[in-house]
């Protein structure tokens, strides 16, 4: 009897953890990236990162929708080897931009802390 308390329980708590998984990423919207970067989500907003020698850009878009950047602001760290390179990013139209000369390249990490309205968020990258 005590058995199928047990097993009974444990298919429930792994019942209520698949539908927390299919809740949190049931989206209308897809991942990829549409600029040539690297995507990652944080709190239902993804940020595209492209990171080129002469230009790093930062796409942000909320449900599939292109977010409003003209007040947001980000600063960005790059992590090369034992290199470490900080980045102001700017708004520039529909994302947020700086160029200059970056060491970026596959295997770059860089983690960009985003302001927008005044909350700040944090995307974690690794560049392909």
């Amino acid at each position: 009897m005590k058995t199928h308390a047990l097993l009974a329980s444990f298919a429930l708590a792994l019942a209520g953890s698949a539908f927390a998984a299919d809740e949190k990423h049931d989206h209308a919207h897809e991942h990829k990236p549409l600029h040539g970067g690297v995507v990652v989500e944080v709190k239902d907003m993804d940020y595209e990162l492209v990171a080129k020698p002469t230009v790093i850009q930062l796409y942000l878009r909320d449900h599939g929708k292109p977010a409003d950047v003209s007040k947001a602001s980000a600063k960005l760290t790059l992590l090369t080897g034992t290199e470490k390179q900080e980045v102001e990013l700017k708004p520039v139209g529909e994302k947020l931009e700086a160029t200059g000369s970056f060491k970026v390249g596959p295997g770059t990490k860089a983690v960009a802390v985003v302001t927008i309205g005044g909350k700040p968020a944090t995307a974690r990258f690794s560049v392909k």
